[in-house]
């Protein structure tokens, strides 16, 4: 068990006590994005039920740095300073290359305006900040891991 900030114990600790069938599961904690506004907002919509899907690069999996999301993982989303939100759990995994990214995903991903447009535009930025700590260059041939997932419990 990971030294979690101690909302994050007591939102699951709630979480199996109501929904006794997950008592013996398994999960993370995180939060999204770089930046404590981004983290924080994203958490908003997350539990507003707007954000339902999230993308990163599987460059991160294949170093790694992170294990790669399933379906049935759960996750509890936190804010910026690791303060519990809400639980998720994954429902589908798609790795494609980041010029595939379609309209239904950028809208699933629920930010912004939910446009492709919007999507690009905020991931481009992203990937490029993530990617210059390790000197690489972000280009649209890029793979990238699209979760999908529904938020299942919330205080």
């Amino acid at each position: 068990m990971k030294n979690y900030h101690h909302s994050v114990t007591d939102l699951w600790k709630k979480f199996t006590e109501a929904n006794p069938e997950y008592s013996d599961c398994s999960y993370t904690a995180w939060h999204f994005c770089d930046t404590e506004d981004c983290a924080d907002k994203l958490a908003d919509i997350v539990m507003q039920g707007v954000k339902r899907g999230t993308t990163s690069l599987l460059l991160w999996y294949e170093q790694g740095r992170e294990v790669l999301p399933a379906a049935g993982d759960l996750n509890v989303i936190t804010d910026w300073d690791g303060i519990a939100k809400c639980i998720i759990k994954t429902l589908k995994v798609t790795v494609l290359p980041f010029r595939e990214v379609g309209e239904e995903l950028a809208f699933i991903e629920g930010e912004g305006d939910k446009s492709l447009e919007y999507w690009r535009k905020a991931h481009i930025s992203f990937f490029t900040r993530e990617l210059k700590d390790i000197n690489l260059e972000f280009t649209e041939d890029l793979m990238v891991v699209f979760e999908e997932f529904e938020m299942i419990y919330r205080d």
